[in-house]
């Protein structure tokens, strides 16, 4: 985010429990035009990958990102997202708070939005948690970044309940960026060179989608989103 955007202003809490540590966002610009930003922190480190919940948002996690998503609906900023998630955290406090709720709560939101959404999958798209930040427009995806409905590992306990057979159920899930772009589900593939994104293609792409979106309607967004969607598995 840091080397995308400048003006950087941090935000925190989703105003009903508490702040998470693993989503992180607020608000930028981008070539003088206003963005709010969300994004999923592992964290470096078993430290702070503890603090961070290894990237396993809790339901504030997906609150606090509905928030920050009404607030640039309110003030007409576009969305820009990255998805680095195994998925949602499963754990009995997320449950108690109401995961499944916050989860289906901000993909009907999404859906709903009249802002432009641009998302980018970096590292692990896992599941509901990482689908719950990506009902965008464009999704773009980093070269060695995996998105599919599951873990592999979990994929594989389901099917052979074995999951050391993860890489067997990797090539059977079609989780790579090549695989998801050839079946139209990401549009574009981010390179990456020495496990560095080349940052000058992120921004080409952020900046070819602000423009093109950018007298686009609130209906003309929204149906583009619907249509990218149902389209997926046809």
């Amino acid at each position: 985010m840091e080397n995308i955007f400048e003006d950087i202003v941090y935000l925190k809490g989703d105003r009903s429990f508490g702040d998470s540590r693993s989503i992180i966002g607020g608000i930028g610009s981008f070539e003088d035009i206003p963005i709010t930003f969300i994004g999923i922190e592992k964290g470096n480190g078993v430290e702070d990958g503890v603090k961070r919940n290894f990237g396993m948002p809790l339901p504030e996690g997906y609150r606090k990102s509905m928030r920050l998503m009404r607030q640039a609906e309110k003030f007409r900023r576009p969305i820009i997202t990255f998805v680095d998630t195994p998925g949602a955290y499963p754990g009995i406090d997320a449950e108690e708070r109401g995961q499944f709720e916050a989860i289906a709560s901000s993909l009907k939101l999404m859906a709903s939005l009249t802002v432009p959404v641009i998302t980018f999958v970096i590292g692990e798209g896992g599941s509901g948690g990482a689908l719950a930040l990506s009902v965008a427009n464009k999704i773009y995806m980093f070269e060695n970044a995996i998105y599919s409905i599951l873990s592999p590992e979990g994929f594989a306990t389901i099917l052979w309940k074995n999951a050391a057979l993860a890489d067997k159920a990797s090539e059977i899930m079609k989780i790579t960026s090549k695989d998801l772009y050839e079946f139209g589900i990401v549009d574009e593939i981010v390179r990456e060179r020495n496990n560095m994104p080349d940052y000058m293609q992120i921004k080409k792409l952020i900046s070819e989608e602000l423009s093109r979106t950018n007298f686009m309607t609130a209906e003309n967004l929204q149906r583009e989103r619907y249509e990218k969607f149902r389209m997926i598995g046809r």
